[in-house]
């Protein structure tokens, strides 16, 4: 059976992924792993008050919960994903490559990431 570690490292394992971190809805982080030593601890403290705004946007915009959202920016894109009501999943992502399949996979297999917890 695949542990958390397994899947972070799979999603890292991805062409042009950063850096892959799990983390509690209060900033803390589960588990991890970057390239260049990217800061992971004071990324995940970031991660929910972005969370919290799009889910302030989605309920003012009629559209629901947030669960996955990409933002770009003119070095890459940071993708983050509500995995459930007590932990996040944010990834970032190198400028040039194309999310489409990763964006796809992690929608499909976001409740079994989620089960790991």
């Amino acid at each position: 059976m695949p542990t958390i570690r397994d899947v972070v490292k799979a999603l890292h394992a991805r062409e042009g992924v950063e850096a892959v971190i799990v983390l509690g809805r209060d900033g803390l982080t589960i588990d991890a792993v970057a390239t260049d030593g990217l800061d992971t601890e004071g990324l995940a403290a970031l991660v929910p008050s972005v969370v919290a705004s799009c889910t302030r946007l989605g309920s003012a915009a009629t559209r629901g919960d947030f669960t996955i959202g990409a933002v770009e920016y003119g070095n890459g894109l940071i993708v983050i994903a509500a995995l459930s009501s007590d932990a996040l999943l944010a990834m970032l992502v190198g400028g040039g490559t194309n999310i489409g399949g990763l964006l796809y996979e992690l929608h499909r297999h976001k409740p079994a990431i989620a089960g790991l917890l």
